[in-house]
């Protein structure tokens, strides 16, 4: 089974969890652009939706489907997204996309984080997919140097500027063996905006697809 094949699967679980009269959060990426080209087919039973990137809220405009700002909205019952890397205990890694500050928001914003993927994102440990750190354009260079403590690299991505207006810089070559204390030390270095990595607020659940269909992991 191909990559896509596994992604459009676990897009197509996550619809289960979508209720009527709901505004549902909605992420960034290859496998959530599958799951708003299913959400568009019960555009009439949700209420709207908010979403995390220019990206995807075009993409949901082009369906009909009407985007909330989070300011007008009173918090979501779901809220979908992918990611780059998953463990077991729900601790990911996101930003491939460049979104990552915008998904946390949301994802915070959300009584329910359900994670879709395909299988070959779920790892043991994380840390071999480059870590995404958003930070201040004037502060790259001396969080870059911070961030060298971590054992690994950062380098800036060339051309990009998030949808905040700022830079990212992906650590490569890190192995993570405390997700949640590096998270909460990364984002108290000043001039990050947020670190990709998704601990303190993990998904609720994790479906993957996969050659043996949608694999379902709880807490």
């Amino acid at each position: 089974m191909s990559l896509e094949a596994g992604k459009k699967q676990a897009a197509k679980a996550a619809m289960e969890f979508v209720e009527a009269g709901e505004i549902i959060g909605v992420g960034t990426g290859s496998t959530v652009n599958y799951f708003i080209d299913f959400l568009a087919g019960v555009k009439g039973k949700i209420d709207g939706a908010v979403s995390s990137s220019v990206v995807s809220t075009e993409r949901m405009q082009a369906h009909g489907i009407k985007v909330y700002d989070l300011n007008d909205v009173n918090g979501m019952s779901i809220y979908v997204d992918g990611a780059d890397e998953s463990t077991r205990n729900l601790h990911l890694i996101k930003g491939g996309g460049g979104a990552l500050t915008r998904e946390k928001i949301v994802a915070a914003a959300s009584e329910k984080f359900v994670c879709i993927a395909d299988d070959s994102k779920l790892v043991n440990r994380l840390g071999k997919f480059p870590l995404p750190v958003e930070v201040i354009p004037m502060a790259r260079s001396m969080v870059a140097r911070k961030l060298m403590k971590y054992g690994g690299q950062p380098v800036l991505r060339e051309g990009f500027i998030t949808d905040n207006g700022c830079e990212i810089l992906d650590i490569q070559g890190l192995d993570i063996l405390d997700p949640l204390t590096m998270e909460q030390e990364i984002n108290q270095i000043p001039g990050v905006v947020t670190v990709g990595l998704f601990a303190e607020r993990g998904a609720d659940v994790l479906l993957l697809g996969g050659e043996n269909g949608v694999e379902r992991i709880d807490p």
